[in-house]
C-alpha cells in the first residue's frame, strides 16, 4: 500500500480529489488531502508546506507526494521538511530555487496559455476569482457538464504571494520526480512541460490524454500514472 499526499492547485481544494481518492483506495491505497490558505493574502509556500505537513502528519516516510498546477510550487518545500519517498507534478509548474516564479514566468512566457478574455477578476477581497462559464471552459474543458458545474461552484479565490516571493526552495530535495502531463491541457502548456520538464526534474513527463484537470476526466488514467504503473 502507498499513501498519497495530494496537493491542489489555485482556486482550487481538497475537493478536487475526491474521484481520485475513490480510485487510488480501490485499488488498496491510501490518499491524504489538504486545503491550502490560497485566500490567506500573506501565505506563500512556507505556509503552504507547513499546513501540508500538518495534514499528512499521519502519513508514513515513504509517503508520496503530488502537486497539481500551482501545488507544484509547494510539494518540493513539503519533501524539504518531512520524509516522502517521490514527487509527482502533474499539470504542474515548476519552481527554481533562489528565484520568484514571477520572474521565471518573464523568462518563460510560453508556459502558461491565454485563457478566455475576461475570466479573471479581481474580487472586492483582492482575490482573483474566475467566472464560471469561463473557468469551466479554462479548466474543465474535457469534462462532463455535471463534473464542470460541480467543480466550477466550488473553486475559491486565489492571493499570489507564493508567486511574487523568492521561493523558500534552497535546493532541489534529493528526493525522486515524476511528472505527469496532460496533452491537451489548455492551462499549463504541453510542449513548455515536454521540454522544461528533463531539464528541471531529470525525467521525460508521462502524458496522459486529457486537459488540465485529469482528476476529474481521466481519473483511472491519472491513478495509473501516479501509481507508476506507466513506468
Amino acid at each position: 500500500m502507498t499513501t498519497f499526499g495530494l496537493v491542489h492547485g489555485a482556486f482550487h481544494g481538497s475537493w478536487c480529489w475526491e474521484r481520485l481518492t475513490e480510485v487510488l483506495e480501490a485499488r488498496g491505497h491510501r490518499a491524504l488531502t489538504v486545503d491550502l490558505p490560497c485566500e490567506d493574502p500573506d501565505a506563500g509556500a512556507s505556509e503552504y508546506a507547513e499546513m501540508a505537513v500538518e495534514a499528512f502528519a499521519a502519513a508514513p516516510d515513504d509517503m508520496v507526494v503530488v502537486g497539481h498546477s500551482l501545488g507544484g510550487l509547494t510539494i518540493p518545500v513539503i519533501a524539504t521538511r518531512r520524509p516522502v519517498s517521490r514527487l509527482v507534478f502533474l499539470c504542474a509548474m515548476l519552481p527554481r530555487p533562489g528565484r520568484a516564479y514571477e520572474e521565471v514566468m518573464r523568462d518563460e512566457p510560453d508556459m502558461t496559455l491565454p485563457g478566455p478574455a475576461g475570466g479573471a477578476y479581481v474580487a472586492a477581497d483582492g482575490s482573483t476569482r474566475w467566472h464560471p462559464e469561463a473557468a469551466a471552459a479554462y479548466f474543465s474543458a474535457d469534462c462532463s457538464p455535471e463534473v464542470t458545474e460541480w467543480a466550477v461552484g466550488r473553486l475559491r479565490g486565489q492571493f499570489w504571494k507564493i508567486t511574487k516571493e523568492i521561493t523558500p526552495l534552497e535546493a532541489w530535495p534529493a528526493v525522486p520526480c515524476s511528472a505527469v502531463i496532460g496533452s491537451r491541457d489548455p492551462v499549463i502548456n504541453p510542449d513548455w512541460s515536454r521540454r522544461l520538464t528533463p531539464r528541471i526534474l531529470g525525467v521525460r513527463p508521462i502524458e496522459i490524454e486529457c486537459g488540465h484537470s485529469p482528476f476529474f476526466s481521466a481519473v483511472t488514467l491519472l491513478a495509473r500514472a501516479i501509481i507508476g504503473e506507466d513506468r
